[in-house]
């Protein structure tokens, strides 16, 4: 009689999720680091101009203040000069850097992105400090798994942990830290993926409460919802946050180029120019200082009249693009949250003035509209939803969010924005390192509803002679592909690539991909 074969626990996923939160726990100490200095540096900011606005002149403390944020730049110029990828939100650089289309020291890139970005925000530059924390855990995910030795697959899965474990720090918002990883920077709902990703959101989130606190970053209430009968306002505000979110990618696109042109100064040193172009902010309107969370929670208190609404919203979307432009270490999710909540501002304040909406509803849209404006820029509305929705703390407006957002969406999407993160990668130029050659890689390619993909055989399908699908991911299974393999909707199919082609087979498989949809329209 033959013995019963014993069952092997497959601790596959277990080992990951016991990794992610290792990842959390050590990006969650080195984001929440990062978020006090930067704090502590802006209230010491907000300080000094308060005292210039009430003192008398003195010539040599102006002359002191220009120093520093001189000295500060030139300081961030020479970090910017031995580590260019540390530029910018960072986000470009992970999404880059796990589509395999560009490869970084994570060393390098965590310490310097650290002080890079605490001396860029701590003066009150219009910058956010959730791209820079993406960036920061993405490192520390990258840096853990040279540790264990881990590469291909395995090496991604805890650089996306990190990723989301440093936008959970950043916001207290573990679920959409986690949402946007998988919606926006890795493009995969794998299981693996989401599982070590929760995972290091949720081990960061806990060490970001310890720090701060259990109150919502951005927390804000309104006492009544907003009734159906007044829906159309989500509508047309809408359409507006769509319009304007075009308007701020188009701009925010050519911003390099008109400093190359306007300036004519090195790229690394052109954050001169917001360094010293803040102090005339600092002076006339310290409260508008920074990534905007502390306007954003003023509204809270107090929502200024229509005209000083839109000052704010010129002054905060010029220096937003001047401050992003040039290149400093710094983000653009939080000055796009809280220009969103002006915009918010705006439109209720002017449809109250004519009657249309009763004021209570005012702080209803201010709130709405953050998410919307995100969703629209960036092309992740599930992301805002659920960010807006945890750094608010109320459950209790996801469908006025969920319509909102999907109006903005499609506003952006019919006048030809692209998501604002693609695009900037795209804007990049990424030398490839000789370490990448030769080196064998998974790439996933999720197959979507509507796909022209589905019910597809394999042996039907041309794909790329640098790739081979070796797998066939369908819910729990892991299907062995052959000739007559027919792909569904809902399958991740595994193709086996050198590194250094991971991005060329994928641009190669969308291109195949929309051919066919083509295809299908004509016949």
């Amino acid at each position: 009689m033959a013995r019963p074969v014993k069952e092997k626990f497959d601790v596959t996923r277990l080992r990951f999720v016991l990794l992610g939160l290792l990842v959390g726990l050590m990006s969650g100490t080195v984001v929440s680091a990062f978020r006090y200095c930067i704090e502590v540096g802006l209230r010491y900011s907000r300080l000094v101009y308060g005292h210039l606005r009430i003192a008398p002149f003195v010539w040599w403390q102006w002359a002191l203040l220009i120093g520093v944020n001189l000295g500060l730049a030139l300081i961030v110029a020479w970090l910017l000069k031995k580590e260019p990828y540390i530029s910018g939100s960072g986000i470009p650089q992970v999404e880059g850097q796990l589509a395999g289309e560009l490869e970084m020291h994570w060393w390098s890139i965590l310490w310097r992105k650290f002080v890079g970005g605490v001396l860029a925000l701590g003066p009150g530059l219009f910058l956010g400090r959730e791209g820079p924390s993406i960036q920061l855990g993405a490192s520390v995910g990258q840096g853990l798994a040279a540790g264990f030795k881990l590469s291909g697959t395995d090496r991604r899965l805890l650089i996306a942990s990190g990723s989301a474990a440093g936008l959970a720090a950043a916001f207290n918002a573990p679920i959409a830290g986690t949402l946007f990883v998988l919606e926006e920077v890795y493009h995969n709902f794998s299981p693996l993926v989401w599982l070590t990703a929760l995972a290091g959101a949720i081990g960061s989130d806990f060490v970001s409460l310890n720090v701060f606190g259990l109150v919502p970053v951005l927390h804000l209430s309104y006492s009544r919802s907003l009734p159906v009968s007044s829906y159309w306002h989500l509508i047309l505000l809408g359409i507006l946050l769509g319009l304007f979110g075009y308007l701020y990618q188009r701009i925010l696109l050519l911003m390099p180029r008109w400093y190359r042109n306007l300036t004519h100064l090195p790229r690394p040193l052109q954050g001169i120019v917001p360094f010293l172009l803040v102090i005339l902010v600092g002076y006339f309107a310290p409260n508008l200082l920074g990534g905007g969370n502390g306007l954003i929670v003023g509204f809270g208190q107090y929502v200024p009249s229509l005209l000083v609404l839109i000052a704010i919203f010129v002054v905060r979307f010029v220096f937003s693009m001047i401050s992003y432009g040039s290149g400093l270490p710094g983000g653009i999710f939080l000055p796009i949250l809280s220009l969103g909540a002006v915009i918010g501002a705006i439109y209720g304040v002017f449809m109250n003035q004519l009657g249309l909406l009763p004021h209570v509803y005012i702080m209803n849209l201010i709130i709405f509209s953050m998410a919307g404006y995100f969703a629209g820029i960036g092309k992740a509305p599930f992301t805002a939803i659920l960010l807006v929705t945890e750094m608010v703390g109320n459950l209790t407006h996801l469908m006025p969010l969920a319509v909102l957002s999907l109006t903005a969406y499609l506003v952006v999407d019919l006048l030809g924005g692209a998501p604002i993160y693609e695009t900037l990668l795209e804007q990049m130029t990424m030398p490839k390192t000789v370490q990448q050659l030769h080196r064998p890689d998974r790439l996933e390619i999720p197959v979507f509803f509507g796909s022209p993909l589905n019910g597809k055989m394999v042996r039907d399908m041309p794909w790329p002679k640098e790739a081979l699908l070796i797998g066939i991911r369908r819910g729990e299974q892991e299907v062995i592909p052959h000739g007559d393999s027919l792909i569904r909707e809902g399958d991740t199919l595994v193709l086996l690539t050198d590194a250094t082609q991971r991005a060329r087979v994928k641009r190669r498989i969308d291109a195949l991909s929309a051919a066919l949809g083509k295809t299908h329209q004509n016949s």
